[in-house]
């Protein structure tokens, strides 16, 4: 089952590349050729230097961001980087040269900040801007936003919950005669930039993802011993010979194996293997270490 709603997920992350981006099977030299063509060589390189600095089990998130970026600058134009907002809001393109952190995306890296900020710009000029935002790790429909003074029965009122993401919170009266508002799930939809970031990186996965960098940064080798151990846990815990693959030598292997297991789909345990394996390509040692002493009390 797990298996299966995984395949379901690229599925569907492929269908919505080849709408967005002509491509169901997106990888790196395929996106950087389209982004060039629609943000400028000058930005596309600044973007892939950003890519780079990050590390390797971060790198798919990355340009998962870049495709948002792509996707939101045909929507919008390319003079939407060039443009400054006022205040502490400067252009995009300063934000791209300067990695200038942007309330309310201090917790994202700099490709991130500017695929939400474009996710966002594109779902206001798609529905309007929000008038309240609200958490949906909390479904209770009922009452989750203020309602502004002159809202009407039957009234729509667009509310935000994530970057790009919209619903829409329907006014209705109360038995008491109050006004209140029911959060309208079915109308729960993203914009295209958004859209094509999520896809993007469930579409194209882990990687490798190979940037033209010298030396590979993905042919570095990796801790034997921790290698073989991970590699071992994997089979014992349900990972097939062709998923987990030959024994892991470099970094690249173990990226590829970890985008071969699934490990999001298995079973909670399976975490603790995920933030090892991702130590270990990260080159992270104290981090590593503690994860095999979780796996093998775990064991």
């Amino acid at each position: 089952m797990r298996e299966a709603r995984a395949e379901d997920a690229r599925t569907e992350a492929r269908r919505l590349i080849r709408d967005l981006l002509g491509e169901e099977r997106p990888d790196a030299a395929v996106l950087l050729r389209e982004a060039g063509t629609v943000l400028g060589a000058d930005r596309v390189e600044r973007c892939v230097e950003l890519a780079r600095g990050a590390p390797l089990t971060r790198r798919s998130t990355e340009l998962a961001a870049l495709a948002g970026l792509l996707v939101g600058t045909r929507e919008l134009g390319e003079e939407w980087w060039r443009r400054e907002r006022g205040g502490k809001l400067p252009a995009p393109d300063e934000v791209l040269r300067t990695s200038t952190a942007i309330d309310p995306w201090t917790d994202l890296t700099v490709l991130e900040m500017l695929a939400a900020w474009i996710a966002d710009d594109v779902a206001d000029g798609a529905w309007g801007r929000p008038f309240a935002v609200t958490d949906l790790n909390s479904w209770q429909a009922e009452d989750r936003v203020e309602l502004p003074e002159d809202a009407t029965p039957g009234q729509r009122i667009v509310v935000s919950f994530d970057a790009g993401g919209r619903l829409d919170a329907v006014v209705l009266r109360r038995p008491d005669d109050e006004l209140g508002s029911n959060l309208d799930f079915d109308s729960l939809r993203y914009s295209r930039p958004a859209e094509a970031q999520w896809s993007w990186g469930v579409a194209a996965g882990l990687g490798p993802h190979l940037l033209d960098e010298d030396p590979d940064p993905y042919g570095e080798p990796v801790d034997a011993r921790a290698a073989e151990i991970l590699h071992a846990w994997a089979l014992r815990h349900g990972a097939s010979a062709q998923q987990a693959g030959e024994v892991w030598k470099v970094r690249g292997d173990v990226v590829a194996a970890i985008e071969r297991v699934d490990w999001m789909w298995r079973s909670a345990e399976w975490f603790a293997w995920w933030r090892g394996v991702a130590a270990l390509v990260d080159g992270e040692p104290k981090q590593l270490a503690a994860r095999l002493e979780e796996i093998a009390d775990a064991a």
